[in-house]
């Protein structure tokens, strides 16, 4: 999310300069020459046309250590919106926000993405226009649009991969057609994805290496290193339900492989094994409702699926090193039995020395993270240095 360099390396342009206010490394034009190292008259220039533009507001500091007190700079959040939807299978999270991701209006609605794309996506720009409308504000003002789908996502064309819950999405421009309709940029990640930028945005900021790992009918994992989002070579990284588990087998999975990790610890895995117990089960909600009945069959059961979660990320934690993996999905919501599960594996087979402060934990916001994570997607593009020196340049 954050892509400048350290400061030490010189930074010329207005959007890198708005970036660094952003980011709270720099507050006033004296500190913005000390850090990019250039002539306060430039300083000056790229000051003055973002605050013409409206992208920064100044007030006078309230202290001086002598004479006439510094201009305080800071960012205007309150410029546009960001328009925001986490897409599930079965239910949508839409909202407006600011330009800092702060939520302005919300709404959960219940959907079908079975229903196909010609239904959803009509229906979806209908919910953020009225969310617009209960926010006070109008399509003008709508800088950028971050959708999350339940599905592996051509970042770059705004297009679904194939999924066998998303029938009739495959390779449809989700983006464009969007984009059409609303006015505005649409970028489009995976669900995970967007949930790993919420979170890190809303409860670890500070933190430069975080995996979030939602756990419900699927199993993925979200990768933020060095404060940014990894995707990969192909977008396809953090695919954790679709790695080996060592306990896997010869268990079939969707995909077409066998031994999965999806395959035996998904909340569809768990749910078979529960009516094979005896306990009739279909979906992923059957398994949680029982977990929240406090069933010791499906707690059993839901914390072996933990050790095999464990089994699997346990080495990518040596590869990683991360500081915190966080915990988020309706397996993991249900109750403690799933993290707990994990915890006893990867403390106890990943190096001492990465698990020595590693923290495992659940989501603090996890009915937020999707839906503030696409609007970090949108805002995090729309703001970017070279966009923002783009935008300039047209202005000037």
């Amino acid at each position: 999310m954050r892509d400048l360099p350290d400061s030490s390396t010189p930074v010329s342009g207005a959007g890198a300069m708005l970036r660094l206010v952003r980011d709270g490394r720099a507050t006033t034009r004296a500190e913005l020459v000390d850090i990019t190292g250039l002539a306060r008259s430039t300083v000056s220039q790229r000051i003055d046309a973002l605050l013409a533009e409206g992208l920064l507001v100044a007030a006078q500091a309230s202290t001086s250590t002598g004479g006439r007190p510094p201009t305080v700079l800071a960012f205007n959040a309150e410029l546009g919106v960001a328009l925001a939807a986490e897409v599930g299978v079965t239910r949508c999270h839409v909202a407006v926000t600011d330009l800092e991701a702060n939520v302005l209006a919300e709404a959960i609605e219940e959907i079908a993405i079975a229903d196909g794309p010609d239904a959803l996506l009509p229906w979806l720009t209908g919910r953020l226009d009225a969310l617009l409308a209960l926010a006070g504000r109008a399509r003008a003002d709508v800088r950028g649009v971050g959708v999350g789908l339940p599905a592996p996502v051509d970042v770059a064309s705004g297009r679904p991969l194939r999924q066998p819950s998303m029938p009739g999405w495959t390779d449809v421009p989700v983006g464009e057609r969007l984009g059409e309709a609303l006015g505005a940029p649409v970028l489009v990640d995976n669900d995970v994805n967007v949930m790993a930028l919420g979170e890190h945005r809303l409860n670890w900021r500070e933190t430069g290496h975080l995996l979030f790992v939602k756990a419900g009918t699927g199993i993925g994992c979200g990768i933020v290193v060095d404060g940014q989002l990894h995707r990969g070579a192909h977008s396809a990284a953090g695919e954790l339900g679709h790695a080996r588990a060592p306990r896997g087998g010869e268990t079939p999975c969707p995909c077409g492989n066998a031994g999965c990790l999806e395959a035996i610890a998904g909340g569809g895995a768990l749910a078979r094994e529960l009516t094979a117990a005896g306990i009739p089960a279909r979906t992923v909600h059957d398994v949680t409702a029982r977990l929240r009945d406090g069933d010791p069959t499906a707690r059993a059961l839901v914390r072996q699926a933990g050790r095999d979660v464990g089994d699997v990320l346990a080495p990518i934690v040596d590869v990683l090193d991360p500081a915190v993996i966080v915990f988020g999905g309706e397996l993991a919501d249900a109750s403690d039995e799933l993290v707990a599960g994990v915890r006893e594996v990867v403390y106890q087979r990943s190096l001492p020395l990465v698990t020595r402060d590693l923290a495992i934990v659940h989501s603090a916001d996890g009915s937020r993270a999707g839906v503030v994570g696409a609007a970090v997607l949108a805002i995090e593009h729309v703001l970017a240095p070279a966009a923002i020196d783009a935008a300039l340049a047209r202005a000037g």
